[in-house]
């Protein structure tokens, strides 16, 4: 191998190593945002006293819910995205299990995401503080997850 392909090889990991480190800087900056989206959704919804729920994660096959531990708010309607009160972002799914059914499901929290759906199906994808806004919006008119 002479100079010339080292050089170049070395010039393409530099650029390579850049381009991932610009990805995971604007990836941070989008969860930074998100986050205060989530803390302003908490203290409004707190302030206007709206109803916190138990959280029920449902399982991969959409049979059952099993009971998280966690309380907070529904996001969407289905009950597949949530969040805390302390803010923490849930999509509450999870896999089927006898252990769940019994004590209860683990559900990790997630990274949020400023559009929320991205890669779904069509029309599926908002921006998160459009989901937000009509969360708040339902009040307390919003059902519960089956």
């Amino acid at each position: 191998m002479g100079p010339d392909e080292e050089s170049w090889r070395d010039r393409r990991t530099a650029a390579a190593e850049e381009h991932a480190a610009t990805l995971a800087r604007r990836r941070a900056a989008e969860e930074a945002q998100a986050r205060q989206q989530l803390d302003a959704f908490v203290q409004t919804a707190r302030d206007r006293g709206l109803q916190t729920a138990a959280l029920r994660a449902r399982a991969f096959s959409g049979r059952s819910t099993y009971r998280t531990g966690l309380t907070g708010w529904y996001l969407k309607r289905n009950g597949s995205l949530g969040v805390d009160t302390d803010g923490r972002f849930y999509v509450l799914s999870t896999p089927t299990s006898l252990r769940s059914r019994l004590s209860g499901a683990v559900v990790e929290p997630s990274d949020p995401p400023l559009i929320v759906g991205v890669g779904g199906r069509d029309g599926e994808s908002m921006p998160l503080a459009d989901l937000l806004a009509l969360r708040l919006d339902a009040g307390d008119d919003w059902p519960p997850a089956r």
